[in-house]
């Protein structure tokens, strides 16, 4: 029997593991991942910022533990060698429409207490001699890093305390009773624990349907593409360059991010998933497919976002369109710089209202505790999240 189990091997479950050992080292805690590696979705298809939170409403989760999340990051990265780099980013915007948004999302910036500056184009200009604008707001505190590389040095620090983790442990059943919750595992023995945290991540609403949860959402997967310039172009940019985000899109936009093995990618958009863990263009699951389609949420969701549904699935197949996307920004990047690089996979929790869940949300019963929701940026927010979670389990044991 085991005192603690965490499901999901991604940066989250590894951070919650990691510091519930800390905090309990006479506990026996168990880490299941259903990969043949940790950190295999996610985690590490993601962009490597590290956020410094400016898009937030004030006073929400996303807000707190962005924030915080900074600093938890780069502590760690500094006491286990791990390589970060705290390059900043700048909002640019190019046109009066986005500089009107701008200056809103400056006075967000400032009431989240970032060290954020606006920077006219002149300044722009210096800053970044190959990028265009009218102006842009400079966020100094984000940064790049490999949160696969992090999330994997979680584990070891994890095991090193103490703590078992498996992988290769896909969860098939939960059965929750008055004293424990027993889990059960492909190809495995089950696993009996006192209390389950589960963060399932693209199949978090899967595995919180496993018991009697009233969750009204399901996990909709949105593909995001990106390309990556060529090694000539490495010092294209200094900064992460972003555009002023577009409130007709629930994603970010387009973006030039340096990564930290000194690359430079482009991207991503935000395209219809037809399989959650389907990281190909033509990858399709005829189960994912049949629960979205059979989803009320889904079909809403896609009538808020039509047009903007229509553009990103265009320029998803028609390049050219993609590249006119970072060069009202950039306009040295040619058509020939968009070489080949992994996509990623955004689990959006989507409710039956049609409604996007915009911040971390969380489910439980008597036995266990459910990471619902984990957009960006829960990567730099996971150990913040993780010392979130234990603090609920730590007053559940009191």
């Amino acid at each position: 029997m085991y005192d603690f189990a965490v499901i999901g091997g991604g940066i989250i479950g590894a951070s919650t593991a990691w510091q519930l050992q800390k905090r309990h080292p006479d506990s026996r805690i168990v880490l299941l991942e259903k990969e043949d590696q940790f950190a295999a979705h996610q985690t590490g298809h993601n962009s490597g910022v590290i956020h410094a939170g400016i898009y937030y409403e004030p006073g929400s989760l996303k807000a707190r533990f962005c924030k915080a999340g900074v600093g938890a990051t780069i502590e760690f990265c500094e006491a286990h060698d791990i390589p970060y780099e705290q390059c900043g980013k700048l909002l640019v915007a190019t046109n009066d429409a986005e500089q009107e948004r701008m200056l809103a999302l400056f006075e967000r910036a400032k009431a989240n207490g970032l060290d954020v500056e606006l920077v006219d184009a002149a300044r722009l200009r210096r800053l970044e001699p190959n990028v265009s604008g009218i102006g842009a707001i400079l966020v100094r505190t984000t940064g790049i890093v490999d949160y696969a590389r992090v999330a994997n040095r979680m584990v070891e620090e994890f095991r090193k305390n103490g703590g078992e983790a498996h992988r290769n442990a896909r969860v098939t059943a939960l059965a929750e009773d008055t004293d424990s919750v027993t889990i059960s595992l492909s190809r495995k023995e089950p696993v009996e624990t006192c209390y389950l945290i589960a963060c399932a991540g693209l199949m978090a609403d899967r595995v919180a349907g496993m018991l009697d949860i009233g969750i009204d959402f399901e996990i909709i997967p949105y593909r995001g593409e990106y390309y990556r310039l060529p090694a000539s172009k490495n010092d294209i940019v200094r900064h992460l360059i972003y555009p002023i985000p577009d409130p007709a899109l629930p994603f970010l936009g387009v973006h030039l991010t340096r990564m930290i093995d000194g690359s430079v990618t482009v991207g991503p958009n935000a395209v219809q998933g037809w399989k959650r863990e389907g990281y190909g263009m033509l990858n399709v699951s005829i189960r994912d497919v049949t629960e979205m389609l059979r989803f009320p949420g889904f079909w809403k969701a896609a009538r808020k976002n039509l047009l903007v549904g229509i553009r990103e699935t265009w320029n998803s197949w028609y390049k050219p369109g993609y590249l006119e996307q970072v060069r009202k920004y950039c306009p040295s990047i040619e058509l020939g710089d968009l070489g080949q690089y992994p996509a990623g996979i955004r689990a959006t929790a989507v409710r039956r209202d049609g409604t996007m869940v915009d911040d971390f949300l969380f489910a439980e019963t008597k036995r266990s505790l459910h990471v619902c929701s984990a957009p960006s940026p829960a990567a730099t927010s996971a150990i913040p999240i993780g010392a979130y979670i234990c603090d609920k389990i730590d007053e559940y044991r009191s």
